[in-house]
C-alpha cells in the first residue's frame, strides 16, 4: 500500500511541469474571518517557511511556530510520504499540511466533511504562498490530497494566478 501511495504521488507530482505567468498572486483571495490554530514545524534557516507563516496569519490562523533542527521526524510521525515532502510540516484540527499549501485550501478542507488526512504541495514551487517574492516566476502547481485510505487525488490546481 505504501509503495502504491508513493508511486501515485510521484506520477501526480511529475505531471505537466509548465510555468504559468500572471500579473499578481491571488493569495489573499477568499480570505475569511474564520480562525484556526495551526502548529508549524520548520527549520530556523528556511526563509520561505517564514513567508508561508505570514500568509497563514493573513488568513487568521493562530500559528504556533516550532523551530526544530530536523523536520523529518515530524514528517515521519505524521505520515508524510517522501514524494509529498516539502520544507515545513503543519498540523491543524487533526489534519496534516505539507509545504506551501494556500491557506484558502486549508480552510476549504477544514470546512468540509471529508476523510482527507493530508494536503501537500511537494517541493517548493516558485510563486506559491511563501515563495512569492518580488520578481519570482509563478510556476503552475497542484495541491494533492491523501485520504484515510491512502488514496491520492488532486485537491486544487494553480496555473494562472
Amino acid at each position: 500500500m505504501k509503495h502504491l501511495l508513493t508511486s501515485a504521488l510521484l506520477v501526480l507530482a511529475l505531471g505537466n511541469g509548465t510555468a504559468a505567468v500572471a500579473a499578481n498572486p491571488a493569495w489573499l483571495e477568499s480570505k475569511s474571518e474564520k480562525a484556526y490554530e495551526i502548529t508549524v514545524y520548520r527549520s530556523a534557516s528556511c526563509g520561505c517557511c517564514k513567508g508561508w507563516i505570514s500568509h497563514l496569519k493573513d488568513h487568521n490562523f493562530a500559528v504556533k511556530d516550532v523551530v526544530v533542527d530536523d523536520v523529518n521526524p515530524y514528517k515521519e510521525k505524521l505520515g508524510v510520504p517522501a514524494q509529498g515532502a516539502s520544507c515545513h510540516t503543519a498540523e491543524v484540527n487533526g489534519k496534516v499540511i505539507e509545504g506551501h499549501v494556500p491557506a484558502q485550501d486549508i480552510k476549504a478542507l477544514l470546512g468540509s466533511n471529508s476523510d482527507i488526512r493530508l494536503l501537500t504541495v511537494p517541493g517548493m514551487p516558485s510563486g506559491g504562498p511563501g515563495m512569492d517574492m518580488d520578481g519570482a516566476r509563478k510556476d503552475a502547481f497542484k495541491v494533492y490530497a491523501v485520504d484515510s485510505g491512502e488514496q491520492v487525488s488532486v485537491f486544487n490546481e494553480y496555473k494562472q494566478y
